[in-house]
């Protein structure tokens, strides 16, 4: 499923995404943000968490590969992370100040990105592909998009 047109301005949508995103939940009642749509499934919290760790891993995936990383990056286990994120006793608020400074931070390095590093591929194993530069920036933004509309689907169904 493609989720983000290819229009160049991937940047913009990572910031209107993460502005979509925080008013979804922000208008949710409080005791929604704990919800989890099956046993085992993560609550809308961790779920939130979970989208900065990717977008972190996935910006610094995309600066080594931009500065021409000849290494394998190793991939991580997501679930292992939003087990140990203790996410459910953090403040929402709290949640939301480290999300926008991860994605400032994110659209600050892909701007700052020379143009020709954006499809420098770089080299991942497990579960973790080979991938451009480019390539990395689209996926966070789909990948939030993604658990956009699994909470609209799943969760506030």
């Amino acid at each position: 499923m493609k989720l983000l047109p290819t229009d160049g301005l991937i940047l913009r949508h990572l910031w209107d995404n993460f502005l979509m995103m925080k008013e979804l939940i922000c208008s949710l009642p409080e005791e929604k943000h704990y919800h989890r749509y099956a046993p085992g499934k993560w609550s809308i919290k961790e779920t939130l968490v979970h989208i900065v760790d990717d977008e972190r891993i996935f910006a610094y995936r995309a600066l080594r590969f931009a500065r021409g990383e000849q290494n394998n990056l190793i991939g991580f286990d997501q679930d292992s992370y939003a087990a140990l994120s203790e996410a459910d006793s953090r403040d929402l608020d709290n949640i939301f100040e480290e999300y926008e400074a991860i994605r400032r931070s994110t659209i600050a390095m892909f701007n700052g990105l020379p143009e020709n590093s954006l499809m420098r591929m770089g080299h991942g194993t497990g579960t973790f592909n080979d991938a451009t530069v480019r390539a990395l920036a689209y996926h966070i933004a789909g990948h939030e998009l993604h658990h956009f509309n699994l909470l609209k689907e799943k969760y506030l169904a």
